[in-house]
C-alpha cells in the first residue's frame, strides 16, 4: 500500500472535495503549459518535437500513456535541480490562473474544514507544486520514474480513469470511506474519463462539460459551471494550442505572474 503524507490521519474529516486539473480548474492541459513554459526558457528544446509528431499515429496502439511517455521527450537530459526549479515557478503561475469559479469552490471547502484532494493525470513533478500554491492538502499526479538525468522515454503510471481510485483507496486511511464512497464527497471534473472518480462521491459539478457529462449531470443533479475559456472559437483555441506545441508566443495559455 502506498503511503500517504504524514499530515492525513485517521481522524474523518467533515467533508473531501476532489478536483481534477485539466481543464477543471484551468482551461488547459497542463503538458501543454508546461511545455511551453520550459520552451521558453530552454528554447533548444523544441528540436524534440518531431520525435512526438512521428509517434502521434501509434496513438492508439501506444494508448495514453505510451504518448505521455513520447510526449515527454522534450525533457531529455534534464537534471533534478532544474525540472524543480521549472516546476516551481509553473506552479505559481497555474495557481493564480485558475478559474474565479473554482477559486470560489476551493475557498468555500476550505472553510468547512474539507480535506482538499487534487488528482490529476499531469505528471506528479508540478502537480504538486500546483497543489501547494492552492493549499490542497494531498496532490496526486501520474508518477514518474525520478531517474535523473530523464531518458527519452522516462517510464510512468498514467494516473487516469481507475488508476485515480485506486490510488485514493491505497493512500486515504479506511475511516475516509463509508460503503464506498468518500464521506461527504465532492467531485469536480471537466471529463467522463473521471467517471470512476465522480463514482466515489456523494455529488459533483462537472466544468464545461459535452453533451453526454451535461446529460449525466442532469440526471444525477450534479451541478453544471461554465466559467469562460480564454478562446472564443475552435479556430482561436486551435492557435492558441499550436503556440503552445511549438513553444512560441509570449504567453498563448494566458497564464497570470503570482
Amino acid at each position: 500500500m502506498e503511503k500517504g503524507p504524514p499530515h492525513l490521519t485517521p481522524t474523518v474529516p467533515t467533508g473531501i472535495a476532489l478536483f481534477d486539473l485539466d481543464g477543471t480548474l484551468i482551461p488547459w492541459d497542463c503538458q501543454l503549459l508546461f511545455r511551453h513554459h520550459v520552451i521558453r526558457q530552454e528554447p533548444w528544446r523544441a528540436i524534440f518535437l518531431p520525435v512526438f509528431l512521428t509517434f502521434l499515429p501509434l496513438l492508439k496502439l501506444l494508448g495514453d500513456g505510451g504518448m505521455k511517455r513520447v510526449f515527454l521527450s522534450y525533457l531529455l537530459g534534464m537534471d533534478r535541480e532544474t525540472l524543480n526549479r521549472h516546476a516551481a515557478t509553473f506552479g505559481k503561475r497555474v495557481a493564480a490562473s485558475i478559474y474565479p469559479e473554482l477559486h470560489t469552490a476551493i475557498q468555500s471547502h476550505r472553510s468547512q474544514g474539507h480535506l482538499l484532494i487534487l488528482a490529476s493525470a499531469s505528471p506528479e513533478w508540478y502537480v504538486r507544486e500546483i497543489g501547494n500554491a492552492l493549499g490542497f492538502h494531498l496532490s496526486l499526479g501520474t508518477p514518474v520514474d525520478p531517474v535523473f538525468p530523464i531518458p527519452l522515454f522516462p517510464d510512468l503510471e498514467n494516473h487516469k480513469g481507475p488508476a485515480k481510485v485506486e490510488r485514493l483507496q491505497q493512500i486515504l486511511p479506511p475511516s475516509h470511506f463509508h460503503n464506498g464512497l468518500l464521506i461527504n464527497s465532492h467531485g469536480y471534473t471537466d471529463s467522463t474519463a473521471d467517471l470512476p472518480m465522480l463514482a466515489i462521491c456523494h455529488t459533483a459539478t462537472v466544468v464545461n462539460p459535452k453533451p453526454r457529462l451535461t446529460a449525466l449531470a442532469a440526471q444525477n443533479h450534479w451541478q453544471i459551471l461554465r466559467p469562460t475559456r480564454p478562446w472564443t472559437s475552435r479556430l482561436a483555441f486551435a492557435k492558441r494550442a499550436l503556440a503552445l506545441l511549438l513553444g512560441i508566443g509570449k504567453n498563448p495559455g494566458a497564464l497570470r505572474d503570482p
